[in-house]
């Protein structure tokens, strides 16, 4: 797997990250402590992907043509 692809999944890893820490923030406003507690959970789960992916891509050389070099 290449520099760019692990950028790809770190980025979609924020995106499932975000909504489920929003899903989060509305069960725990709501009082509802059994859906609160699972999706902050997964939401970390899916940050730990996240910056996984982010550091794998940083040690990851450049490819000829990647322009996040």
């Amino acid at each position: 797997m290449n520099r760019e692809a692990h950028l790809k999944l770190a980025d979609g890893a924020v995106t499932r990250a975000e909504r489920l820490a929003g899903w989060a923030e509305d069960a725990a406003r709501a009082g509802d402590p059994e859906k609160a507690e699972p999706c902050a959970a997964a939401g970390a789960l899916w940050d730990s992907i996240a910056r996984t992916h982010l550091l794998i891509a940083q040690a990851t050389p450049v490819e000829e043509g990647d322009d996040r070099g």
